[in-house]
């Protein structure tokens, strides 16, 4: 299979999709790969590397020429002209959040495979993993610095000092973002309190934290009786493909204290908080009632080395499914099967189809 490798052109987004290591093993394997010139390069990968690695160098219409086009991000509206339906796209989609992106795919008849939706029996999502480890710990790196007074937060150290209360950290849910965000709040020094609708999960959690994080049911009456004394507010809700539920709303910012910040990490899926919306790590933030609010959808991007690293560990043996046996490894695959979002002009995804009232084709069926 020839195999496209574009450079990502959102905002500030450094990744890259395939490491000279996994062009190395697709080619290993028979398959021909064409890099778009300077795709690596923000992850302190130098095209030459590819080059070694057996690829062919080319522009971005060379790379989205290919049978299959493996990407970080999705494409923004620029790309949508090399959507077609004899394309094979690998990728994060987010597709719940994007109508204009969901109209793009449906009207080209592209196949979208999405990282986000590629899901194991046991529940797990091992492509959206590894950057939302990334994205957890990042969050309080962000949520610390902009709550210093230079940048407009209330000028709070998280750790505090001897004699002086440290900062309050709030994290709804408790998944792998929330996890990874109380790894790096408590490591700060932070009191930590996290909230999740699983009495199982927070039982988890006070066990490996050793009881030295607060857990609380999710529930509007215990995020209300938590924002007054909120410093750093953490978004980390996820509901895998869907839309994420709005669980914090407009009228309890007043409730937070000013210059208090919210890192909102499930922007990506439309965000659990009422205000946020999509930034970029140009303009990371922005002002609503006096709470500022952090919005950057993709997290990851501003540590491209170790993202590049930590996201190709999960994503190259689906891809080399792929690359293998086209689209009948969705069916070879339960997990990599529900990553198919779209097909030949079908919705293949329930969570996107109820996300903008949309016609849903089961997987199963679009594929027959």
């Amino acid at each position: 299979m020839h195999i496209g490798l574009p450079k990502e052109i959102k905002v500030k987004e450094n990744r890259v999709a395939l490491t000279p290591g996994g062009v190395a093993t697709l080619v290993r394997r028979g398959h021909r790969v064409t890099v778009q010139q300077g795709a690596g390069v923000g992850s302190g990968i130098a095209d030459q590397e590819y080059v070694d690695a057996g690829a062919t160098l080319g522009s971005a219409d060379d790379a989205w020429a290919a049978e299959m086009v493996v990407k970080v991000k999705e494409p923004i509206a620029s790309e949508y002209k090399y959507l077609r339906a004899d394309l094979l796209l690998f990728t994060y989609l987010h597709l719940a959040a994007d109508r204009p992106l969901t109209d793009a795919l449906l009207q080209s008849g592209t196949t979208g495979v999405a990282y986000e939706t590629v899901q194991l029996e046991d529940g797990s999502l091992p492509l959206l993993t590894p950057m939302s480890e990334v994205a957890g710990r990042l969050s309080v790196q962000a949520g610390a610095y902009h709550l210093q007074k230079p940048v407009g937060g209330r000028g709070v150290l998280l750790g505090g000092v001897p004699g002086v209360q440290p900062g309050q950290v709030t994290i709804i849910g408790g998944g792998v973002v929330g996890t990874n965000a109380a790894k790096m709040a408590m490591g700060l020094g932070a009191k930590v309190t996290i909230l999740d609708v699983s009495q199982r999960r927070l039982a988890y959690l006070d066990d490996v934290f050793f009881g030295k994080l607060t857990t609380m049911m999710s529930s509007e009456a215990n995020i209300r009786a938590l924002l007054p004394d909120t410093d750093l507010l953490i978004g980390g809700v996820l509901i895998p493909g869907a839309k994420a539920p709005h669980l914090v709303t407009r009228d309890m910012l007043k409730l937070m204290p000013e210059g208090s910040v919210i890192v909102d990490v499930a922007v990506d899926q439309g965000g659990c908080v009422e205000t946020i919306h999509a930034t970029t790590h140009d303009d990371p933030t922005y002002l609503v009632d006096g709470v500022i609010h952090y919005g950057v959808a993709n997290m990851p991007g501003a540590v491209p080395r170790t993202s590049t690293f930590a996201l190709t560990n999960q994503t190259l043996p689906y891809a080399l499914l792929l690359a293998d046996h086209g689209v009948a490894a969705l069916a070879r695959s339960k997990a990599l099967g529900l990553g198919l979002n779209t097909h030949q002009g079908k919705l293949t995804y329930q969570g996107v189809a109820d996300a903008f009232d949309l016609p849903y084709v089961a997987a199963e069926a679009a594929l027959a």
